[in-house]
């Protein structure tokens, strides 16, 4: 585990970027093998402003990185945070509470606030409004929300205590995370359901991206599943009803353009409708 923490201690950018290029062409070429969906669209074109809107959060999260730097930094010289406060642990669950709280601002809390504070659901908008989910789905966040969700990280830093080791694991954790939930890939049901006991399973995660609600408001986690389950946001659909996009805004053509989706947020809201056939 010390291992571990020292190489994320000091990352390479360059590193970095295989995670995300490495995790990102790795699920492509899964999605074609084991595919969910059969989609019929020429999936390079689809991938094109998903791909604007992850060079976008990259260049966010990269000119604001010194800011996580900096408070990381703070509240260990100042013995400050959740985790700092708990009696001495071993390193490794140490590690796991980091990554786990972390989890809970800069994912659950945030994506839960974004889908309740009617702004905020307006640039979230852009997310929920890809008519064809795959992994490059996985980070398709209007610069706002990029704004957004580095602010709740910082907040997650500052309040839990973690040095940049932690932070710089659950970044790299939460993106693989959101590559493979997005992803096109079809696992075993039971194995699936399995799996949403401990982590965010892809079935799990696309049932959030199911057009109408309730389904749309549930399964806010990233990487952990305790959190929906602990604050009774859990919520399954057989992943054969899944219908991706907001019903309320069902236009493919701007969901699908650049220009259209970056003036989204700006848009009248529209109240989402509510589902007829829920399932528990």
């Amino acid at each position: 585990m010390e291992t571990i923490i020292n190489y994320f201690e000091t990352i390479p950018s360059s590193h970095r970027s295989i995670i995300l290029v490495g995790g990102l062409a790795f699920f492509w070429l899964l999605e074609g093998g084991l595919p969910l969906f059969k989609f019929k669209y020429k999936k390079w074109k689809h991938a094109l402003p998903n791909l604007f809107f992850t060079l976008t959060t990259i260049i966010i999260n990269f000119a604001l990185a010194f800011l996580l730097l900096g408070t990381s930094d703070w509240v260990q010289t100042n013995d400050f945070g959740i985790i700092n406060w708990l009696p001495q642990m071993p390193l490794w669950l140490y590690a796991l509470l980091g990554v786990l709280l972390l989890d809970f601002f800069g994912a659950y809390l945030a994506h839960f606030v974004e889908h309740k504070v009617k702004p905020l659901w307006m640039v979230h908008l852009v997310h929920h409004t890809d008519h064809k989910v795959d992994t490059t789905t996985a980070n398709r966040h209007h610069p706002i929300e990029s704004l957004i969700r580095f602010s709740f990280t910082l907040l997650g830093v500052f309040v839990v205590g973690t040095p940049i080791a932690i932070v710089m694991l659950y970044q790299a954790m939460s993106l693989v995370f959101t590559q493979f939930t997005h992803a096109n890939i079809k696992i075993p049901k039971d194995l699936d359901k399995a799996l949403s006991y401990f982590i965010v399973s892809p079935d799990m995660h696309k049932t959030h991206h199911h057009y109408r609600l309730p389904y749309t408001d549930s399964n806010y986690g990233n990487i952990f599943s305790i959190w929906d389950r602990i604050f009774g946001t859990y919520m399954y659909l057989d992943r054969e009803k899944l219908v991706y996009g907001v019903d309320v805004f069902p236009d493919e053509a701007k969901n699908s353009n650049i220009k259209d989706l970056l003036k989204q947020p700006f848009q009248k809201y529209e109240k989402p409708t509510l589902s007829a056939d829920v399932e528990k």
